[in-house]
């Protein structure tokens, strides 16, 4: 709990400084005067006033939030020797700089984030699949249990190295929210030779990258070997006499390949309300094993599923993952554009109806996720800050008046009219733009509380 606290106030105070700094760095260089720099809302908890430019610097309680305060002659009297110094005095393009900087920075925070670690490199599950669910994607075009991606062609386009399992499946989503169609490159075994298969990903009717879209393209999980890693005591497994260590040869005289199709073996059992008993043989200390198992049903996410209270599959085969300064910049730059471009094209979704307001998530969610990545290790963390930083800075720029992109709407309203918008219809859009954030917030605490206590 107290990692989760703390990793959640370090993304935060990280990111709202960052935005901020944005803002402040570039009205400082159009020669605005700055009063205020803030991190968080509130009473100030700590604060200092630099001699050189008279800017008041304040860490605030409530770290939600931050803000940028300008000299502006529609919030205060203004001396007439400062008033060259004024936000509103400046010209359209320098406020238009000023306003979108914050977004910006975020955006660049997270190229820096991704670019080291690409640097330092990351160990992740290799690009070896398990045995895709019938009638999935990657079923239905021949892939099977253990196959090995080696390269991956996006509407063929030239072919492009496939480095980890979590390579395969940023690319995969990508297609197939794009409704692109793929080729792969696979092979039974690291060293043995390649077969071409084609995945017709354009004919994916869901768009959402959650549970059920992975199901339909049969990306479930990497390949790990079907064995009990861990019994608990007094469960079903427990009961039946398996132990930690058995490798699983067989359900119900089926063959078993990999853990990620025990474990949907072991869940259908349960799918109809009532499960039946299963029939398993196992592979204990060179000896085989017929043992009776019986699956408990549960009630996870809305359907019945069968347990067995022991966790399935050993450890995945890893693979390091590293790039030089520019090869890893570069593969920054791009993931930041692509998370960019998805984000907009999902929030497109939300809006037109074809994708679900559960997508929202809000602070609770973002702590969790926060404690989540701290534990894991410094590169997932870091990975977790570029992903929010991403999430951000778009969101800063969608065109909402109390958001920078409304600004920024505000002022193609001057650019293109040459006057600025009206005090009643500026009174109004910021109305408008209140209810619309307050709406959001709303929804997304509520998709917090349903995720994690529902």
């Amino acid at each position: 709990m107290l990692l989760t606290v703390v990793a959640f106030i370090v993304a935060l105070g990280v990111l709202i400084a960052v935005h901020e700094w944005g803002h402040y760095r570039v009205a400082v260089a159009c020669g605005v005067k700055v009063l205020r720099y803030s991190i968080g809302f509130g009473k100030p908890l700590l604060r200092w006033t630099s001699r050189k430019t008279g800017t008041e610097y304040v860490i605030a309680a409530l770290p939600l939030g931050g803000y940028v305060r300008m000299l502006d002659e529609r919030e205060g009297e203004v001396l007439p020797q400062e008033r060259h110094l004024a936000f509103n005095n400046q010209p359209l393009r320098s406020r238009a700089a000023i306003v979108a900087a914050g977004p910006i920075a975020n955006l660049l925070l997270a190229v820096a984030l991704l670019a080291v670690v690409n640097w330092v490199g990351v160990t992740e599950p290799a690009a070896r699949l398990a045995a895709p669910p019938p009638g999935s994607a990657l079923q239905v075009a021949g892939v099977q249990s253990g196959d090995w991606v080696r390269r991956i062609s996006i509407d063929q386009q030239g072919w492009q190295p496939v480095h980890s399992f979590s390579d395969l499946r940023w690319t995969l989503t990508k297609a197939a929210m794009a409704g692109d169609s793929v080729s792969l490159e696979v092979a039974s075994r690291a060293d043995a030779a390649s077969r071409v298969l084609s995945l017709p990903l354009g004919n994916l009717q869901q768009k959402e990258p959650d549970e059920a879209f992975f199901e339909k393209i049969g990306l479930l999980g990497a390949w790990t070997q079907p064995t009990l890693n861990q019994v608990m005591p007094g469960g079903p497994a427990d009961l039946a006499g398996l132990r930690k260590g058995d490798v699983v040869l067989s359900v119900d005289g089926r063959i078993i390949h990999d853990g990620a199709q025990l474990l949907a073996l072991i869940r259908d059992a349960g799918s109809s309300g009532r499960a039946s008993a299963q029939q398993w043989v196992v592979r204990r200390g060179g000896q085989s094993l017929a043992l009776t198992v019986q699956p408990r049903v549960e009630t996870a996410e809305d359907r019945s599923i069968g347990r067995i209270n022991a966790y399935i599959g050993a450890e995945p085969e890893m693979a390091v993952v590293r790039q030089d300064f520019w090869g890893g910049l570069s593969t920054g730059v791009q993931r930041t554009w692509e998370l960019s471009a998805m984000t907009l094209r999902m929030m497109g979704r939300m809006v037109i109806g074809e994708a679900s307001l559960k997508n929202i998530s809000g602070p609770l969610t973002i702590a969790d996720y926060a404690g989540r990545s701290a534990s894991m290790g410094l590169i997932q963390y870091l990975s977790f800050l570029a992903l929010i930083s991403v999430s951000l800075g778009v969101l800063n720029l969608l065109p909402l008046p109390v958001l920078d992109g409304g600004h920024l709407m505000y002022y193609l309203w001057e650019g293109v009219t040459g006057r600025s918008v009206s005090e009643i219809w500026a009174e109004r859009l910021q109305r408008a733009g209140v209810a619309v954030i307050l709406l959001m917030m709303s929804v997304a605490f509520f998709n917090d509380i349903n995720r994690l206590w529902g």
